[in-house]
This record gives structure tokens, C-alpha cells and sequence, in this order.
């Protein structure tokens, strides 16, 4: 098997996208996600625990990126105009808007996936709040706000992926009009 052609980890997510997609999530097999990106199963275990995780690579870095944009906003700002900042840099280690489209398919068709997903932005929500707290705000202020910005980030990338904003300025353009949703939505009031 070639094991030179590089970008290995690249290979193995599309690798498998496809093979999820053809056969299905429960159907493919790691050896066979190995075999369509002309490697061996040892080289696929030396970037994924296993067939599930290539889907959720990249959450991690994608964690450590928010905890460092948070750091870079100036001091005092609120706790949600600092997550929308830090938001507005999820782009740098996104993976490409096909990848994300068809990757969101295959985690709707499979229930077990979609609780993994469920798990990851558990631990992203967790992270946040922490960087939020670290940065003096207290600790439900931080929570409430990590709740809002993360509903703003869903409904973003979910537009973003959907390309609606493709004649805008992209993922910015989404971030903002997802932002402004929520407010409106929050400027209705709560009865009384």
C-alpha cells in the first residue's frame, strides 16, 4: 500500500465519508476505510481511536481556537459579544463546507452519532464557560451566555452549510444574522 501520498489524515475522512455514505455508518468497517485511502489499519490508528472519530476530529482544535479568540477580545467586554467574537474565528479550523455537509447526513441518519455530537458540545459548552469565568464573569452569567452563543453558532454554521449566505460575506455573514435573530427573538419579551 502507498503510504507516501500525504495528507493521510484528509484521505481517511473522505475515505470513510464515502464509504458511510455508500454502505452505511454500521456497514463500513475500519479495515475497509484503510483500504480506500490506499493505507494500512495501523496508519488509520495512528489518527482515530476508531471509525467514529473521524468524524469529530478537529473538536479539540476547534476548542483550543474559541479558548484563544476569547483571550483576545479586550477586558471587559460582556460575556456573549465575547463568544460571537471568538465565534467569528471558527472558520480558521473548519473543515471544507462539503465535508461539514455531508458529514451532518451521516450523523442524522445515525442516532448513535448524533449522541456523540451531543457529547462533543457538551465539552465544548464546558470549555467555554470556563474561559468565560477565567475572564472574571460569574459563573451563571457565563453559562446563560455560552447557552445563547452556542445556539447563535449552530443556526450559523447550519445556514453557512446550507450556503445561504454564499452571496454574502460567508460564515461572518451568517455569525452576524444568526446574532441579530436571536435578539429579535429576545427583544419579544417573556410573559409575565
Amino acid at each position: 500500500m502507498a503510504r507516501w501520498e500525504g495528507n493521510t489524515r484528509n484521505r481517511l475522512e473522505q475515505a470513510a465519508l464515502e464509504l458511510f455514505e455508500e454502505q452505511g455508518y454500521d456497514r463500513t468497517t475500519v479495515a475497509q476505510i484503510a483500504q480506500r485511502a490506499n493505507l494500512t489499519e495501523r496508519s488509520f490508528y495512528r489518527w482515530f481511536a476508531d471509525k467514529r472519530e473521524v468524524l469529530f476530529g478537529g473538536s479539540q482544535e476547534l476548542e483550543t481556537e474559541f479558548v484563544t479568540a476569547i483571550g483576545a477580545v479586550p477586558p471587559g467586554t460582556p460575556a456573549l459579544p465575547t463568544l460571537l467574537a471568538a465565534f467569528a474565528a471558527a472558520p480558521r479550523v473548519f473543515r471544507p463546507r462539503e465535508f461539514l455537509v455531508r458529514r451532518a447526513a451521516v450523523l442524522a441518519a445515525n442516532p448513535p452519532l448524533r449522541e456523540r455530537e451531543l457529547i462533543k458540545l457538551a465539552t465544548i459548552s464546558e470549555t467555554l464557560t470556563k474561559a468565560l469565568a477565567d475572564r472574571g464573569i460569574d459563573a451563571d452569567t457565563a453559562r446563560l451566555a455560552t447557552d445563547l452563543g452556542l445556539s447563535v453558532l449552530r443556526l450559523a454554521t447550519e445556514r453557512w452549510m446550507a450556503e445561504e449566505h454564499r452571496a454574502g460575506n460567508g460564515f461572518p455573514e451568517a455569525l452576524s444574522t444568526a446574532a441579530a435573530d436571536l435578539l429579535a427573538v429576545a427583544a419579544e419579551g417573556i410573559p409575565r
